[in-house]
């Protein structure tokens, strides 16, 4: 798991460098990479083995490609983008909010004419991404009996009070929690970025009815895209900075680039003294997230695992609890939330157990608990920890009594 994780965030800030060299220059795509690591956002998700990063680096990936479709005559760019959205997809399939997004963003900057100028590629691009998109329709359909039901299920996960907190939740935070105090201020740059090239696109169109400029169509797009992902995101699902480190990255790069112009001649002194503050800063926020934030987590498993190594079973056995992935992991046995026991139909002739901390999260009171056991016979002890969720206790339904909700 450390290995895999190391190779994704490798992989998301190799192409955040390459990309941001390629619409920069290297010296600022470097200032980029420094600014996003020493943002709290970011590092403070590096250690926990989630899929977010490695599938912001492809998500970035399939910016750059549309870009370059678009700004390279022949290009074969669009032919190559199915294949990264269909690995982000398979990595994470919240990137669909993400990718809805950037479509609609890459539509409205560049026109439609401007992509159906590739009429043949355009036609193999979208026959590759559906080709690639069958194996999970079939799934989806299959379990669901719905070819979106399986994206719908996850949207509903969300642990929101209403449609559109997530919103609410990114303009409260937006933007000093997803890139820190240095970050935040060239994210700002990247939003005044965005306004100047829309603005100079709107009057390049209406004054002189030419073709606006290909810096100021390509930093539109990356801006649009950018605050689209908010927007979208927000009112999917619920608000968490790992679920936009796409905007985060692309509002840096064009933050770089503003100030790196707005200092002309000084321009090499400001890029150094950024990149200075943003090294102190990386050094300070990984402090952090050792001393303040990890340690929380931490003293979670000094609950969790004592509590799923006594539940292991050489047996089928199925574990309902609100710390799904670290019990699932150390008991060996499948492991769900509570929400998700309530709606499915546990196989017969396998030992399901119900974890509840004295301090837990996500677990139902007494009168709920009470509705998912039912009438099945069951036993129930209790596990004393040293960890910060306290004392658990833990009923096992008989196997075979027909258990489960129905």
């Amino acid at each position: 798991m450390r290995a895999t994780t190391l190779v994704l965030t490798l992989l998301t800030l190799s192409v955040t460098y390459f990309a941001a060299s390629r619409w920069t220059t290297p010296r600022q795509a470097v200032v980029t990479m420094l600014l996003l690591l020493s943002g709290l956002g970011f590092l403070r998700r590096v250690p926990e083995f989630l899929n977010d990063i490695g599938s912001t680096g492809l998500l970035l990936l399939t910016v750059f490609l549309l870009i370059r479709a678009q700004e390279e005559a022949r290009s074969r760019a669009l032919l190559i983008a199915p294949l990264v959205i269909l690995a982000a997809f398979y990595l994470r399939y919240g990137v669909v909010g993400n990718l809805l997004a950037i479509a609609v963003a890459a539509v409205v900057v560049y026109g439609p004419r401007a992509w159906l100028a590739h009429w043949r590629h355009l036609p193999l691009a979208g026959a590759v991404l559906l080709a690639g998109l069958v194996p999970h329709l079939v799934y989806a359909v299959h379990v669901t009996g719905s070819p979106l039901g399986v994206i719908l299920y996850v949207t509903k996960q969300a642990e929101r009070d209403f449609v559109g907190d997530g919103l609410l939740y990114y303009l409260a935070i937006f933007p000093y929690r997803l890139a820190g105090d240095l970050g935040a201020v060239v994210m700002a740059a990247g939003i005044v970025v965005t306004w100047l090239a829309l603005r100079g696109i709107r009057r390049t169109r209406r004054e002189h009815s030419g073709t606006p400029l290909r810096d100021d169509r390509r930093r539109a797009f990356l801006g649009t895209a950018s605050l689209l992902i908010f927007v979208v995101l927000g009112v999917a699902t619920d608000g968490e900075p790992r679920f936009v480190y796409l905007p985060v990255i692309l509002l840096t790069t064009l933050g770089v680039q503003y100030i790196a112009e707005l200092t002309t001649r000084w321009s090499p002194q400001a890029l150094l003294a950024i990149a200075s503050l943003a090294g102190l800063t990386i050094f300070g926020t990984t402090q952090v997230v050792a001393h303040g934030a990890m340690p929380g987590p931490t003293s979670l498993s000094h609950s969790t695992v004592p509590v799923a190594r006594q539940l292991s079973s050489k047996g089928p056995c199925l574990l309902v609890t609100g710390y799904e992935p670290e019990v699932g992991w150390y008991s060996g046995c499948d492991a769900v939330t509570y929400a998700q026991y309530s709606q499915m139909t546990p196989p017969r002739d396998t030992k399901i157990t119900f974890i509840l901390f004295e301090r837990g999260r996500l677990q139902p009171d007494a009168a709920g608990l009470q509705r998912l056991i039912g009438s099945c016979p069951h036993t129930s002890r209790t596990i004393r920890t040293n960890g910060t969720l306290g004392t658990s206790i833990v009923i096992t339904l008989t196997p075979g009594a027909g258990n489960g909700p129905r």
